[in-house]
């Protein structure tokens, strides 16, 4: 807790003014959205025999999961990234994930007049939920809310892309009875090539032009505090984003595990804060004292986080 004290009384004492954060799959899992590379995650659990693949595919996928969603793979074949991403894709159009206490803190930042920009390295469209302005809000990789066609780059209307997922796509993990046992392809409107997915940047392709205009523009050198949050900072070139900061800039990561040397060093610069996201994010709101602020939208907050409310007394 003293780390997380000493985080809160750089807020609280003025000496922050502008922050940015860095977010990864692990903001989200409170949400009910598993990360993807951690114990559990997507790729530990693949399962690439179950998948619609020649043979040789599967063997990538076994040596390499990431592959799942890489550009290579979906250009030569489309069903392991929808087969994969299924109950992800329909989940998010019946809105079956809310943002996290740590969506909700970037938020109040916000409302504080202290957030910069966030960088977001998830696709799951949670940061949209709040009240965050757009433009502040850097996708990196892309959103799972929209649909085009990789190959021409016309756009599919979702709910219709949706509806011919469930029709079309099987589900690997075996949680829908109507799916269909074996995978057709989903044809683009406009080029009739089955290259139709959620906006998405796939491993292999360019990342949005935003990401390179902040990168060249002076934003991150206005901060005053970095906060990285739930990634792995393995993934390029996002990951350089903590080396971008000035020197005299704080950092601030908060993650299950030590990641890019931040915090290693006995130093007054970095901090460490080891644990799931929502836990720690939800003592630096204590200690800032935004307790009222969050308990405004308990309502909306993922089961997890309600309960992490009620089991710190905070709320009934």
């Amino acid at each position: 807790m003293a780390l997380v004290t000493k985080v809160a009384e750089w807020i609280t004492t003025g000496h922050v003014k502008q922050i940015a954060f860095l977010t990864g799959a692990g903001i989200s899992v409170a949400a009910g959205i598993p990360d993807f590379r951690s114990p559990g995650g997507m790729y530990q659990t693949l399962q690439p025999d179950l998948i619609t693949a020649t043979a040789e595919q599967r063997s990538i996928m076994e040596l390499n999961p990431t592959a799942v969603v890489s550009r290579d793979m979906f250009f030569a074949n489309q069903f392991p990234y929808l087969e994969v991403r299924r109950p992800f894709i329909l989940g998010t159009q019946e809105q079956n994930w809310r943002a996290t206490i740590g969506h909700r803190f970037i938020e109040l930042c916000h409302n504080h007049g202290l957030l910069k920009v966030l960088l977001t390295q998830n696709i799951d469209g949670l940061d949209f939920q709040t009240s965050i302005p757009r433009d502040k809000i850097i996708s990196v990789h892309g959103t799972i809310g929209r649909i085009v066609c990789e190959g021409c780059q016309a756009e599919f209307p979702i709910d219709d892309f949706c509806d011919q997922v469930r029709g079309n796509i099987k589900d690997i993990y075996k949680q829908d009875e109507t799916a269909p046992v074996e995978s057709t392809p989903i044809a683009c409107l406009s080029c009739k090539k089955p290259l139709v997915k959620p906006a998405t940047v796939l491993f292999g392709s360019s990342l949005p032009p935003e990401v390179f205009e902040l990168f060249s523009s002076d934003q991150l050198q206005e901060i005053d505090l970095l906060f990285i949050v739930g990634t792995s900072l393995v993934v390029g070139p996002i990951n350089i984003v903590p080396d971008l900061v000035e020197d005299d800039t704080k950092r601030v990561l908060v993650n299950l595990e030590q990641v890019g040397g931040i915090g290693s060093n006995d130093d007054d610069r970095d901090v460490f804060l080891q644990g799931k996201s929502d836990e720690i994010i939800l003592d630096l709101i204590v200690g800032l004292g935004w307790v009222e602020e969050l308990l405004a939208v308990k309502d909306q907050l993922p089961e997890a986080s309600q309960a992490l409310l009620v089991e710190r007394g905070l709320a009934s």
